[in-house]
């Protein structure tokens, strides 16, 4: 039997992708230890790896594909093959971006500052490179964890990935610039990218995990309408499409079911209710394939 041997992110990123997998059909199961957990399609071979060395093993073609934050992709030079962008991240469904931060009251306010300062990073080689196109020379040296902690006894600044900043906030650490967004990307060794079954394979794998990132921004809404209030309803919801109207057994009352924004539906049940909707039901989704 043909296998697609994939690369998924161990860490930081491990449960949000496991879910993520879940949610487009995929029940990944792995020990505490465990580098190669199972998965019920016996046409994938998943193995752990950090996001860091995902695109090392993906371009030298031990995998055939993996997921892994651009970052990583760009921080390697690796020659492989971008299928997709996921929008996902840790902690929700946005890009992370990878920020210069120095301690609290620094002198060091703009990029220029950090003209021979000590800058501590897992991203070297894209810091060098943003410092170099800024026309600033500093000492840019490799972190090996704990990156927030260095600043200021150890480094005078950190290049370091965030979502939302609270964790450099909360170590005293102030923002001063962005120098690489980034999110979480589909990539393909480029021997693989030619073989059809295993494109094919890869292709079908990412129109489901993308199905059920939209799914988690949307939910389902149905509801029993009396006709005479069914376009009060109706202009009311807004739809991926449009709403299904479906006859009820009571000739004098249809059933009305759509989908519409999480973030919206708190705002729209009551509204619907004072139109006259009733038996209102929010259900979840799992995958809507566009």
């Amino acid at each position: 039997m043909p296998k697609l041997k994939l690369g998924l992110p161990k860490g930081s990123l491990q449960e949000s992708t496991f879910e993520l997998f879940k949610k487009a059909g995929y029940i990944i199961k792995t020990g505490s230890r465990s580098y190669f957990p199972s998965v019920n399609d016996d046409e994938l071979e998943i193995m752990l790896l950090r996001a860091q060395e995902i695109p090392i093993y993906v371009e030298n073609g031990a995998l055939d594909a993996g997921l892994c934050g651009s970052d990583w992709v760009k921080e390697n030079g690796s020659n492989v093959t971008t299928v997709a962008d996921l929008i996902y991240a840790k902690q929700g469904l946005r890009k992370v971006r990878w920020v210069i931060a120095v301690p609290g009251g620094s002198k060091i306010k703009t990029v220029k500052d950090l003209k021979g300062k000590r800058i501590a990073t897992e991203l070297v080689n894209v810091t060098k490179k943003y410092l170099k196109k800024q026309g600033v020379t500093a000492d840019v040296e490799f972190s090996w964890g704990a990156t927030e902690a260095k600043a200021p006894l150890l480094v005078d600044a950190i290049v370091e990935l965030t979502e939302t900043g609270s964790s450099l906030r909360a170590n005293n650490l102030e923002i001063i610039e962005t120098i690489l967004e980034s999110n979480t990307v589909v990539i393909a060794n480029k021997a693989s990218a030619k073989d059809p079954w295993k494109t094919g394979k890869l292709e079908n794998l990412v129109m489901l995990l993308k199905g059920a990132l939209i799914a988690e921004q949307k939910v389902g809404l149905k509801m029993n309408v009396q006709k005479k209030d069914l376009n009060k309803i109706l202009a009311l919801l807004p739809a991926l499409n449009t709403p299904t109207v479906a006859p009820l057994s009571n000739p004098g009352w249809i059933d009305v079911d759509t989908i519409v924004d999480e973030s919206l539906v708190r705002d729209i049940i009551p509204r619907l209710k004072k139109a006259g909707a009733q038996g209102i039901v929010e259900y979840p989704l799992n995958k809507i394939i566009p």
